[in-house]
């Protein structure tokens, strides 16, 4: 079964809250690392699926798919996660 690009977005929100849960979990491990590896990590596994999730989000609005509060949640709570990080990120250090 083919899945939706609107759930595809909501399954990559799931996704940045887990790496987030196990960043949190493991934050003593990452303590040892630079500023600036910790930042990248950060970016890569934050921002990045966050991006990816608003890209599908927009898409399943634009291809009209047949529930379309999903590719608008999932646009709306990436896109809120991925710039409350960048925030974050821009000022940590």
């Amino acid at each position: 079964m083919k899945s939706s690009l609107g759930a595809k977005s909501i399954l990559f929100f799931l996704l940045a809250v887990l790496f987030l849960a196990l960043m949190t979990l493991f934050e003593a491990s990452l303590a040892n690392l630079s500023l600036r590896t910790e930042r990248t990590l950060s970016l890569l596994l934050l921002v990045l699926p966050a991006v990816i999730g608003v890209v599908f989000g927009i898409l399943g609005r634009v291809r009209k798919e047949p529930k379309p509060w999903l590719g608008i949640l999932g646009t709306l709570l990436k896109a809120l996660f991925a710039l409350f990080h960048i925030f974050l990120l821009s000022f940590a250090g």
